[in-house]
Parts: structure tokens; sequence; C-alpha cells
């Protein structure tokens, strides 16, 4: 009976001490003061699709148990869920484990970084501290949480992410110009056109070439242009006369074939002769382009004086020399050069509508169709031609507008299926590699979307702009406010906002006719704590697309006015 009475003592003196010391753990779940814990920055902020932030906390003396330890959870409750994030473990100076200690007679302090990735709910959310005592394998829970943060400030969010597409231009000239030239060859101290020359290929040519213009409605004749030339030997004075006469004898030949082509006015009203005479840079380039021996000598010559007499005797010195210059270059060098010269008039803007409108464009040109195209008002019009055209022309141009289009329709995979068509045909053309882009970000491919724009930046300055779209996505601020530079967008206004330019911000904000834009300016009154800046501001936003009601009632850029009448009446 003694031994079941000392057993009992034992059990109650056991579960005494047990209950002691549970006691004094469970003080642990009331902060003395001094206690403090706090989230850095509060609210938290989303750069990019992370959140990231630190927590620190501060213990008196006598507060932290030293064969205990202190689990520390951080959790986003928002609405629909909660995430929990890292622990945070501490321990008293007496448990035998890797964590920070705290002293029980000095206190202590900690800090705790955190990173996670933002959802949209998270805009309105707690940031809780969960505590749990452990203490002798068992573990303690905290009645309460603590609330530590509150929500997140998401204004990179507000960034416009839709980037610019190029188009292609077609290189369309409603006028021409075109020539024919041809050359009418002569003897030596002869003027006469001799009917051999008019036999061969390029005369011919030039005689259809005119025929041509004069018939056909849509090509005007502007005129010829004849350079009579003679070869430099024998007195000047004949060669001078030798020139004109070819001149003129080549402009009564070229009167017979306007006449014979039925074209309209004299051949005075066309026909503009330049007598040169004595041809020496001609006679200079046919030495140097040929093959004669001494070529190198008689150039030699050329360069040692401009004189004409003196030119002709020192080469005529070079007996054998002069033969071959004879036989192969002088005969070149008599002649007539004429040179006809046309305007083809393209299809006027008019006439181009009403192919389009009967459906009749299969029969133009590849830049005719393009230009059709760019001049349709009609989106769907528009569309259909340049679809024509990829079909009859199967031009990277075409495909390309297809796909511009389609991305300012918001059709996507459109666009990316024409796209693919105009890589294939150019595959490093800077344009198509920035619209490829422009559909990698429409399909959330950021990095792809950045490599393409980086190859791209010889196709203009939208491809900066949307460079600054990825750099404001990135947490790349600094970097998107240079990109946007001079833009007056509100993606420039957003990037000077995430860099603290609150002035410069207002001012490029103030340039954009946009609900987002005044939403900007409202941000702007808000951090400089202007209430009639957000007041007018908001309203006009929220005019504008009512849906930044909903977006502003969580916006904790406007933390100190969430209880303002002036404000919340605006969002009812």
């Amino acid at each position: 009976m003694k031994k079941i009475k000392f057993n009992v003592l034992a059990l109650v003196t056991l579960s005494a001490i047990i209950l002691s010391s549970c006691g004094g753990v469970n003080k642990m779940k009331e902060f003395a003061e001094g206690t403090d814990f706090k989230v850095t920055p509060n609210p938290l902020e989303v750069h990019g699709d992370i959140v990231k932030g630190e927590i620190s906390g501060t213990f008196p003396a006598k507060y932290f148990n030293k064969k205990a330890s202190l689990e520390i959870t951080p959790v986003v409750v928002y609405e629909g869920g909660e995430l929990p994030l890292p622990v945070k473990v501490l321990q008293g100076e007496s448990v035998e484990d890797n964590n920070q200690a705290i002293s029980y007679d000095a206190g202590g302090s900690f800090k705790h970084e955190v990173e996670f990735d933002y959802i949209d709910a998270m805009m309105k959310s707690d940031l809780e501290l969960r505590f749990v005592i452990i203490y002798k394998n068992e573990r303690i829970p905290f009645d309460v949480p603590y609330k530590a943060g509150v929500g997140v400030i998401a204004t990179s969010k507000l960034v416009d992410l839709t980037p610019k597409p190029i188009m292609l231009k077609d290189n369309f000239q409603r006028v021409v110009s075109e020539n024919e030239e041809a050359q009418i060859n002569f003897v030596i101290q002869r003027s006469d056109v001799r009917r051999a020359e008019l036999t061969k290929e390029e005369v011919k040519s030039l005689e259809d070439f005119i025929a041509n213009a004069a018939a056909e409605e849509k090509v005007e004749l502007k005129g010829v242009n004849v350079s009579a030339y003679a070869s430099p030997d024998g007195p000047e004075s004949l060669n001078e006369k030798l020139s004109k006469d070819r001149g003129t004898n080549t402009e009564k030949w070229l009167g017979g074939v306007f006449k014979k082509a039925k074209v309209e006015g004299k051949p005075a009203d066309y026909v503009n002769v330049q007598t040169i005479g004595e041809d020496w840079d001609g006679f200079q380039k046919l030495v140097q382009a040929s093959d004669i021996q001494d070529k190198e000598l008689i150039l030699r010559v050329l360069s040692m004086t401009s004189d004409p007499q003196v030119r002709e005797k020192e080469i005529k010195n070079l007996s054998k020399v002069y033969m071959v210059l004879a036989e192969k270059i002088l005969p070149e060098l008599r002649r007539s050069k004429m040179t006809v010269n046309v305007e083809k008039i393209g299809y006027s803007d008019e006439e181009l509508m009403e192919m389009i409108e009967s459906k009749n464009i299969d029969g133009l040109n590849v830049e005719e169709m393009l230009y059709a195209a760019s001049i349709c008002q009609d989106i769907d019009t528009k569309l259909s031609v340049y679809k024509k055209a990829a079909e009859v022309h199967n031009d990277f141009r075409a495909h390309n507008n297809i796909a511009f289009i389609n991305l300012k329709n918001g059709k996507v995979a459109e666009a990316k299926t024409a796209l693919e068509a105009a890589s294939a045909l150019d595959a490093n053309n800077p344009v198509v590699k920035n619209n490829l882009g422009c559909v990698a970000m429409h399909e959330g491919n950021i990095e792809e979307a950045q490599n393409l724009f980086l190859g791209a930046t010889n196709a203009g300055p939208d491809v900066k702009y949307n460079l600054g779209i990825v750099a404001i996505i990135n947490n790349k601020y600094p970097a998107a406010v240079e990109y946007l530079a001079g833009t007056d967008s509100f993606n420039q206004g957003l990037a000077m906002l995430l860099t603290n330019k609150n002035d410069a911000a207002k001012n490029t904000f103030a340039k954009v006719d946009e609900a987002k834009a005044y939403y900007g300016i409202a941000i702007v009154g808000a951090r400089i704590g202007d209430e009639a800046m957000i007041l007018d501001n908001l309203r006009t936003a929220v005019a504008k697309d009512a849906s930044l009601k909903k977006h502003a009632m969580k916006d904790l850029e406007f933390r100190n006015y969430l209880q303002n009448e002036a404000f919340t009446a605006i969002l009812q």
C-alpha cells in the first residue's frame, strides 16, 4: 500500500514539474513590451512577376525560453487562398540545433527574406506571421497570427502589353522613268548614216522602243539625247565639223523613225543634239579597257598634256601602236550615241480602287498590288488584297502585312501563320522579326520576344518601344525609360513613375488621352499628397474605363485615401 502511495506522489510531483515547465514556455505566446515585427517594404511591391520583401523582428530580454524553439511561418492570405512562405526557425540558447539563437538575458533580432510569385488577387492581402513554439517534442501554436504586412502594390502591372507591329512598304512608283540606248558608227571623215548601221540589233530595238512609247497610252516620250563625236585623229576643225554633221544626220534619221511611229509633234520638240568633237575621254577609256601591248605608254602620253594636237602628234610617233589604235580604238569613237527617255504612267488610285471593287487585280504586279492594298480604307478589303498578293506573288511583304492586320485585330494565331510564311521567304528581315516578337509577347513568351526584338533593331523606333515593354516586365525600369524616350506613351510615363520620376511621369501622362494615363496622374497625386490631382484624374480615368474602379479600390497606391468619402464616391 505504501508503494502505491509513493508512486502516486511521484506522479503528482512529475506532473507539477511538467506543468510548471510548459507554463514558462506558454508565456512566450504573449509578446512582452519591446517585441516588434515588421515587413519591408510595407505594402510589398511586385516587380516583374516576383514579390520580394524582408521580415524583421526584435525580442526583448527575458522573453525567449532557453530550451524552446520558435517556428515563424509567413503566410500571404488573399481572397480565395493563401500562400505559406519558407519558415524561419529561431532557438533558445540551450537548444542543440543549427538555427539562429536568441539570448534569454539580452534578447535579440532576426531578419528573414521572402520571395514569391505574384497573382492579381494578392493586391488585397495580408502577410501574417504564424508562430509555433517547439518544446520537448511538443508543438504549441499561438492562438492568433500576427498581421505584419498589408497588400501588394502592383503599379508595374499596369504596363500596356500591346507591342507595336510594323507594316512593310511597297515600292510602287506611279511614274517610272525608262530609257533605251543605241549607237550609230560612222566611217572616217564621213557623216552619212549608213544602211548597215541601221540593221544592227540595238538600233532596231531603239526604233521599237519609240514605236511602243508612241502607241502606249500610259507611256510618255520625254525626249532623245544625241551625243555626236569624232575620233581624235586629223585636224581639230575637221573633227568639229564632222561631229556636228553626224549629229544633224542622226537627228534627221530619228525624224523618219518618229514619223513612222506616228509620234505627235516635230522631231525638234524631242531631240536634243550635243556636239562633243574629238572624244579624248572615250579614247582614254577604250585604251584603258583594251589589251593593247603599249597601253601604259599611251596613257602616259595622255596624262602629260591636254593639248589635242600635241597628244595626236606624240601618239602618231608611236607608229606600231598607232596602227593598232587606228584599227581597234578610233573607229569606235566616230559615232552618235542616242538615248531615248520615256515615262511610264502607272494606275491612279481611282483606277486601282475600281479594279479592287470589280475583283480584277490578278494582273497587277506585286508593287501595284501592295500599293493598292495600302490605299484601302476598309480593313477587311485591305486584308483581302494582301492575301491576293501573297497568293499570286508569294511576296514576304504581303505575308507580313497580313500578320500586321491580324495582330491589330487580336488574331494572334493567324498572324503567327502569316509570319512563318514571311520568315520562310526572308528569315533575316528585321520587320518580320519584330512582328514575330509581338506574337511571342502575346503568347507570354517574354524571353523569346526580347531576343526577336533585339534582332530587329534596324526595323525602326517601334522596336525600341517593344523593348521598353520587355524592360518593364523584367524589372529593368531605367532601361525602360531609355527605350521609351520620346514615345509620349502611357508606358513611357509608367517607366518614369516606376523610377520615382513623378514630375516627368505626370508630364508624359498628360500627353496621352487614355484612361490609364489619367489613372497614372492620380497615382502621382497620391504619392505627392495632392488630393485634388487624385480626385480629378481618377474621375476622368474611370469615366473612360469603368474597370479601373475595381482596380483602384484595391490599389494601395491610394491607401491613405481609401476612407476618403470623395475618393470612395468616385468608385461607387
